[in-house]
């Protein structure tokens, strides 16, 4: 033979030349193939190896290199051609090289390919069946066992007509298995291999059952045996195929170790024998080999063992969890499985480990036996390395191996008895919660729910870690992709598009988001409720003082997450979509919340209420629990309702004793629902008014106005009719305020109504009990004379009692700057700062319902001094503010007031007016005559008392003036009032009207005598100026005294009206009074001849040099303006004027008291309507408008104005009438 041809010269002379041809290119440089001569020289002895294995290669090239020539040249005779075939069988028993075996091999099986002859396949397999049943030794069949190996990986159809049709063929497979080759052994299971290989599996089905047991039993026997690599991975990789297959699981499994040793025949026989019972089937599980060889090939050395034996191990227990966990569990191979983890980085390896002990958590006795606590460390060092790699299925896989750990781990066992073992897992979760993968993350908050166990907790609890771990979770909602309504619109192909749109991971991360949000809220609740873990007790002495490390730290960063961060979120991603599985926990959560910080509830209620979650909880109960649908989300729902409205009906009715079981499941829709005793359709209606009313109060306006109104009156009047038990107390306390607040916007009520809200107000025992400090409450009793008369006294006690909670804690005054300034006194306090809002209210009521002030005036005589002080400053805030009110008030008070004085009179005769036994009158009296004061200052110059000095006003004045004389000297609170009054209606009345007025004061003896007696005690007991609150009160009497005996004295010139009595009084004294008292400037505004005076030039140089605290004082920028304004020639621009702008620059206006900057700005405003002598420069003037400018706007009270409308100014104690400073020429 040459180089570029197959012919054996020796024997090609004497063949058809038919049977050559060159085989090869197009192009004719091709092979010269002698079939005949390559098939004589296979079949030849005496041809050497070498030359067999040159011709065969030559062969195969051709095969490689011109399909189809080969089979062109053997269609000549189909003889040949099956020659040919046998020839190159017959090899197996005259070659004995293995190479030229193989060489023959693979030329048959090229040639197979080749013909496509179904023939010649079956011819084939004939013979290599005829082959292995002559055989003599099982030795022999090696050769015969690899050309079938390599038939079956070049034809798998094959496969099927193998196990079908040739069972003896497979009987001899198994033979081999037995004879203690390994070699041959390995080549049996490469056919095997080849055999379950086959794609679709149809081999492996079809493999007779008696074969495929036994198959199984001798596969364990071999790989327990195996010594060889190529026999070990041959056996791996037929197990790996097998455990895949249920049947052959079950074989494998409950072959125990005996029966594997057992001999042929007794496999054969316990292959065909009847199914094993349960009880010999449990026992072979306990004694079964594969765990233990699976155990074994994860200690080897080799990897990719090591990945098999746990693919296998988890194929196994896919079948059967419960069934196939015990014995894998009792060989310990989770042990093994746990060192792998902490040992490699092969993700294949990692990701089958993971998944193997996935399934074994599935059996209690994984638990048991304390495997999680032998692995939870390595567990958790292989998260920390998974981590950082690129596969995210691994990651995954992990961390729901760890969820299944802390999720099964009974209580009784720790996993993490130190801090350090939970500050590592946490870490790990915290990982798997920040990563990029959605999915990953989502499986990280899965674990995080299980961590938040109380169980998992390590003494001392980490109260840090957890709060990282509740930071991380949160911190991942700004990466959410939140849904648009134009998405939203097309929800439904959202859902049809499957678990892996970023949708769809988006929503299944939130609601793992809520269940280990709602995991650590019970957490923070269970820890709260023992002491031991509250405190924290275990804490190391150097932590104690970190705040950070504590429950209540935990607490307050749940709460801040909550509010500024889940809400929004969960608000915002169901607001067009809701979902009733997110909403179930965001309840929850929102619920927990009440629980664990209750000193910020009011407040988080607050905000919760008035941000709509009244409208938000009921729409969601409306929408998604109608029809007993979605029973979780309706009690989660409920149960919000019910935390948030229970804090703020505590709040503003903190004596009403709240509790839980004092109303009903909030509208849950189920039998059963109560209150106390009321059940049915009751409950449910007082429940809503409830509802209704909270969020009323924190302006929802659920329902509008109108069927509110008459949703609550017909059911007051349904609950009346058919004669039900009295409505529970906080019920009515609802309804009312219901009704209060939408009647405005709601019809009147007539008859039967309000006898029906009456009757209601009068069942409930304490009517204190159902006050709402609302000013709507106040105008809704007041709006109904049949309430008002009944319940009006009532609701305006309470509202000046709680007027009175909110502002007792008095001020200090803010002009008190420097030392030697005078303290005012309380009645100029009340008089000059402004009313506060509860009053005002108070004060609107009785414009619009003028019936009040009666009650009010009945408030002042017969209740304690705080709540009648509280009624007549009310009054007083109302008489003084009006302007435009009707002529005939203070007339209509008139009769009022005298009845009062009356019997009050009657209630102290015999005993002095203020020291009688009856102790309430004489409180009483001082208040009365203060009304009447005030009363008189109001009344407007068009008014009859004015003009004639008859009727009412005669009586009033005749019934002071006799108890004036009647009262002690020292009971300066209710003489000052009353001389106040005697002098003001002598000084306010015209001349002619006052005669009889006179004439009745000057016949009084009573009164002549006080005047007298107080003058004396004034000359006598004289002493140095004194700015306490007594001295004040006696200089203001005297000042009274003085202005009364001046208009008497004027007066009784005009009328010659008959004098009784004398009365001696000092001029001296009082000039001396004037003169040395200067710093006392209340007194000083109080002489009425002052201005007039030549000496009034003096007095104001005296003020103006007596420092810059007296110069701003409000009383003597007063004094200035009175002086300007009566006056011009008495006040100079230069130095007096210039001399008080510039205090006023040096001291900036900023640093003023209200009242000193009033008074500033009517001295400036004064200035400009003047005209003085030395007229300003510009820039003086400009200096002013700067003044007034940095002054501001301002709303004059007219209770602070001192020019009003009746021409009274009030100074302290003191009103004076400014008709007496008129001066008249001549």
């Amino acid at each position: 033979m040459s180089r570029g041809e197959i012919v054996y010269d020796k024997i090609h002379f004497r063949h058809d030349p038919k049977w050559s041809s060159r085989l090869g290119p197009a192009d004719g440089d091709g092979l010269l193939v002698c079939v005949a001569c390559v098939i004589e020289m296979i079949e030849s002895e005496e041809v050497a190896s070498v030359r067999k294995s040159f011709a065969l290669s030559g062969i195969s090239g051709v095969l490689k290199c011109s399909p189809g020539a080969l089979r062109e040249l053997l269609r000549q005779d189909h003889g040949v051609s099956m020659r040919f075939i046998t020839s190159l069988l017959g090899m197996h028993h005259t070659v004995e090289d293995p190479a030229t075996l193989e060489k023959g091999h693979q030329v048959l099986v090229k040639l197979l390919l080749e013909l496509q002859s179904e023939v010649s396949f079956r011819f084939v397999l004939d013979e290599i069946h005829k082959q292995l049943s002559d055989q003599l030794s099982v030795k022999g069949f090696l050769p015969t066992f690899n050309l079938l190996g390599t038939l079956l990986e070049a034809v798998p159809s094959v496969a099927h007509s193998l196990v079908t049709q040739y069972v003896p063929l497979l009987e001899h497979l198994c033979s081999a298995l037995l004879y203690p080759d390994d070699a041959l052994k390995a080549s049996s299971l490469h056919v095997w291999l080849k055999l379950y290989g086959t794609a679709g599996g149809s081999a492996a089905q079809s493999v007779p059952i008696a074969i495929r047991d036994r198959v199984c039993i001798l596969l364990l026997q071999t790989l327990a045996n195996a010594g060889s690599p190529q026999l070990v991975n041959n056996c791996v990789g037929l197990l790996w195929l097998l455990v895949q297959l249920r049947e052959t699981v079950s074989v494998l499994m409950n072959s125990p170790d005996n029966q594997v040793m057992c001999n042929e025949n007794q496999i054969i026989h316990t292959n065909n024998s009847q199914i094993l019972s349960q009880n010999q089937e449990q026992q072979s599980l306990d004694h079964c080999l594969l765990p233990l060889i699976l155990k074994q090939l994860l200690l080897s050395g080799d990897e990719m063992l090591q990945v098999t034996s746990a693919k296998c191990i988890a194929s196994v227990l896919v079948h059967s969890p419960s069934q196939y966990s015990t014995p894998f569990i009792k060989a310990d191979v989770p042990e093994f499985l746990f060192d792998r983890l902490a040992s490699t980085n092969n993700e294949v390896l990692l990701w089958s480990a993971y998944s193997c002990l996935v399934l074994l958590t599935e059996d209690p006795l994984f638990f048991t036996q304390c495997h999680s606590v032998y692995g939870i460390e390595s567990l958790v060092r292989s998260l920390e390395e998974t981590l950082r790699l690129s596969n995210l299925e691994v990651q995954k896989q992990g961390l729901l191996l760890l969820t299944q750990i802390l999720e099964r781990q009974p209580p009784n066992v720790r996993l993490f008895p130190s801090g350090p073992g939970f500050v590592a897992v946490s870490e790990a979760v915290i990982a798997g919660v920040s990563s990029s993968c959605m999915l990953v993350a989502t499986q990280g908050a899965s674990a995080a729910s299980a961590l938040f166990r109380l169980d998992h907790q390590s003494r001392p609890v980490q109260y840090r870690e957890l709060e990282k771990l509740v930071e991380a979770i949160t911190n991942r909602f700004s990466e959410l992709p939140l849904l648009s309504p134009s998405h939203l619109r097309s929800n439904r192909s959202l859902k049809r598009s499957g678990p892996n749109c970023q949708a769809s991971r988006s929503e299944g991360f939130l609601l793992q988001a809520l269940v280990c949000f709602q995991a650590a809220c019970r957490l923070a609740e269970e820890c709260a409720s023992e002491p031991v873990l509250k405190e924290n007790t275990f804490t190391a002495p150097s932590k104690q003082s970190h705040a950070q490390d504590s429950l209540e730290s935990l607490c307050y960063c749940l709460l801040h997450c909550c509010d500024s961060i889940w809400i929004p979120t969960i608000i915002r991603m169901c607001e067009h979509a809701p979902s009733a599985q997110i909403l179930q926990y965001f309840y929850f959560i929102l619920s927990s919340q009440f629980t664990l910080l209750p000193s910020l509830m009011p407040v988080f209620a607050n905000k919760l209420a008035s941000s709509g979650f009244y409208r938000l909880a009921l729409e969601n109960k409306g929408i998604l629990c109608a029809g007993n649908r979605n029973p979780k989300l309706n009690a989660s729902c409920c149960g919000f309702l019910q935390k948030l409205s229970m804090c703020l009906l505590s709040k503003s009715d903190p004596a009403s004793g709240f509790y839980k079981y004092d109303w009903p499941s909030l509208l849950c829709e189920a039998p059963g629902l109560q209150l106390c005793e009321y059940k049915g359709q009751r409950a449910t209606q007082y429940c809503l008014v409830i509802v209704l009313h909270l969020a009323l109060q924190q302006g929802d306006r659920l329902l509008p106005d109108q069927i509110v109104f008459s949703s609550v009156l017909w059911m007051l009047c349904s609950v009346q009719e058919q004669g039900s038990c009295a409505l529970p107390r906080s019920v009515l306390r609802s309804a009312l305020y219901l009704l209060a607040m939408t009647q405005d916007k709601s019809r009147n009520l007539n008859g039967a109504p309000l006898n029906c809200i009456s009757k209601a107000l009068s069942s409930c025992q304490s009517f204190s009990s159902l006050y709402i400090h609302h000013p709507a409450f106040l105008h809704f009793i007041c709006r109904y004379p049949e309430l008002a008369e009944k319940f009006g006294p009532l609701v305006l006690e309470l509202w000046l009692t709680k007027q009175a909670q909110h502002t007792d804690e008095g001020q200090t005054m803010a002009d008190i700057q420097e030392k030697g300034e005078k303290i005012k006194s309380h009645a100029d306090e009340r008089q000059d700062k402004v009313p506060d809002t509860e009053t005002m209210e108070l004060v609107t009521l009785i414009e619009k319902y003028p019936a009040v002030i009666v009650t009010l005036l009945d408030m002042i005589c017969t209740r304690e001094a705080p709540l009648a002080e509280r009624a007549l400053g009310v009054l007083e805030v109302f008489l003084r503010g009006q302007s435009d009110y009707e002529v005939d008030l203070c007339a209509q008070l008139g009769p009022a007031l005298l009845q009062a004085l009356q019997r009050l009179s009657v209630e102290n005769v015999g005993h002095g007016l203020g020291q009688g036994r009856n102790e309430q009158a004489g409180n009483s009296l001082p208040l009365v005559l203060r009304l009447l004061c005030v009363t008189q200052a109001s009344d407007p110059p068009s008014s009859s008392s004015y003009s004639k000095m008859d009727g009412v006003h005669f009586k009033l004045l005749y019934h002071v003036s006799n108890i004036a004389g009647r009262l002690k000297p020292t009971n300066k609170e209710s003489l000052l009032p009353a001389l106040s009054y005697l002098y003001c209606c002598l000084s306010m009345s015209p001349a002619y009207c006052t005669d009889r007025a006179v004439s009745m004061l000057l016949s009084n003896s009573g009164l002549m005598n006080q005047l007298q007696t107080v003058l004396s005690s004034s000359s006598s007991t004289y002493t140095a100026p004194s700015l306490s609150p007594s001295a004040c009160s006696f200089s203001a009497l005297l000042c009274y005294i003085h202005l009364l005996l001046s208009s008497l004295i004027t007066l009784q010139r005009v009328h010659s009206a008959q004098v009784h009595k004398s009365i001696s009084w000092s001029l001296d004294t009082a000039v001396q009074r004037l003169l040395l008292q200067k710093r006392n400037t209340d007194d000083l505004l109080l002489a009425k001849y002052v201005v007039c005076q030549p000496w009034s030039r003096f007095l104001l140089y005296f003020l103006l040099s007596s420092g810059e605290s007296c110069l701003l004082h409000p009383a003597i920028l007063r004094l200035i303006t009175l002086l300007l304004q009566h006056s011009s020639t008495v006040v100079l621009w230069e130095p007096d004027l210039l001399q008080v702008m510039e205090a006023v620059e040096r001291r900036g206006v900023k640093e003023f008291s209200q009242e000193a900057a009033q008074a500033l700005r009517l001295l400036l405003t004064q200035i400009q309507n003047s005209v003085l002598q030395t007229p300003p420069t510009e820039e003086h003037k400009q200096r002013a408008r700067t003044m007034m400018e940095a002054l501001g706007p301002h709303a004059t009270s007219k209770s602070c104005t001192p020019c009003q409308p009746s021409k009274i100014l009030r100074v302290g104690d003191v009103s004076i009438c400014l008709s007496d400073f008129t001066l008249k020429a001549g």
